[in-house]
């Protein structure tokens, strides 16, 4: 039985939590839907629906929908009403912004750093940006919903700390989680940059479909997959690791995992540059490789086609495997185009049933280097606004002042 309630003020609100999260994750966009999906009466949802109306959590949007009489305005989230902080930790620069509720960002900024500084060092610079960021957004934004950070490494999602081995040397199993809760007391999320990547190009490019497999190849190589609709992590967050997938030979090249034969250690943008760098060329990382690409060197050419292939196997598997309809490349060594693609393409159409390529899509990134910070603020907000966390979400935002 519904509970009476009166007026528009707190107690309504702290019993809207269904109602928000219906609309924050779409399942209904109109009084009609949340009627139909709530299961509440008239009554109740209008009085929760006014109490998320009035507090500047849920706006009227100029949309509108079919209605058999007078088109109804469509129901969403004030994206003005909060901001989320995040972070992308790259190889040697940490961009940061503060993202509205859409998520768009607000404001941001780029600070570097060295991988040997350590996780406290590090983060301490990240929580000063934070602060700096937070005080920008909160001029017109005023609620701090939380925080969510991309890490270049493994990461167990379940427990939020770093796994190695990773290239972030001294994280393994330091409390990422209860070190930001400690000074900015709100939640927190700790995902990988492909997972967040995959997030985002699934969000932003193609919402719909409920297969897709992401693959990253940049200095190194690794993948996310939607699964119905939703980020496949495994059992320990450990899926989507094809970069160390080993094709192993007499003449293995060693990984920087301490493995021979692995995937990276023959196609990704570090292994294709020590080739090219015992081929007299000065190269380093995936961008060297990709300028010398643009150069039109042949010997790049050679080894990033050669790279595509390699690429195409591991990937023909993953196919064969989880069925995906769509498949995006994206990473720094996606900027070759066709050089790369093509090379992918050939090896899954030559080894891969009619079955499980005969809708298959295979496309490059059209993502900008932002990709892993919008992925971090999408996987923060369908958190927060899950039926299961929105409760906590509202009754933070009750006790704002002037709520």
């Amino acid at each position: 039985m519904d509970r009476p309630e009166q007026g528009h003020g707190k107690p309504a609100l702290e019993d809207a939590g269904g109602i928000l999260s219906l609309i924050a994750t779409r399942r209904a966009s109109s009084r009609a839907e949340l009627l139909q999906a709530s299961g509440l009466s008239r009554v109740t949802v209008t009085q929760r629906l006014n109490a998320l109306l009035l507090s500047g959590l849920v706006r009227e949007t100029e949309e509108t929908l079919p209605s058999g009489g007078r088109p109804t305005r469509v129901l969403a989230v004030n994206a003005a009403s909060g901001f989320v902080l995040v972070a992308n930790i790259g190889e040697t620069h940490i961009h940061l912004a503060a993202m509205d509720l859409k998520p768009a960002i607000v404001a941001q900024t780029t600070i570097p750093f060295t991988v040997e500084s350590g996780p406290n060092v590090i983060l301490t610079q990240i929580e000063d940006a934070f602060s700096d960021l937070a005080a920008e957004a909160a001029k017109t934004h005023h609620f701090f919903v939380g925080i969510s950070l991309s890490l270049p490494t493994p990461v167990d999602f379940k427990r939020g700390c770093v796994v190695g081995p990773s290239v972030l040397h001294g994280w393994d199993d330091f409390d990422i989680i209860g070190r930001l809760k400690a000074r900015f007391d709100v939640p927190v999320s700790v995902e990988n940059d492909v997972n967040l990547m995959t997030i985002s190009e699934h969000r932003r490019r193609s919402p719909l479909t409920d297969d897709m497999l992401f693959v990253k190849i940049g200095t190194g190589i690794g993948s996310g997959m939607i699964a119905a609709g939703h980020l496949f992590r495994g059992a320990q967050g450990a899926a989507g690791d094809i970069g160390h997938i080993q094709f192993l030979s007499d003449d293995a090249p060693l990984c920087r995992c301490g493995k021979f034969g692995c995937v990276e250690a023959r196609a990704a943008g570090w292994a294709i540059a020590r080739d090219l760098s015992t081929r007299g060329f000065k190269a380093e990382t995936a961008r060297d490789v990709i300028e010398l690409v643009e150069q039109r060197k042949p010997e790049a050419l050679m080894l990033v086609r050669e790279a595509g292939r390699t690429i195409g196997e591991v990937i023909s598997d993953v196919v064969s495997i989880i069925n995906p309809s769509l498949i995006v490349i994206g990473g720094t060594l996606a900027q070759s185009g066709d050089l790369l693609l093509s090379g992918v393409r050939e090896l899954v159409y030559q080894r891969c049933l009619p079955l499980a390529t005969r809708d298959l899509t295979i496309e490059l990134s059209t993502a900008q280097d932002d990709s892993a910070l919008f992925g971090a603020a999408y996987l923060l907000l369908e958190d927060v606004f899950s039926p299961g966390n929105v409760g906590r979400l509202i009754g933070r935002f009750s006790m704002q002042p002037g709520t």
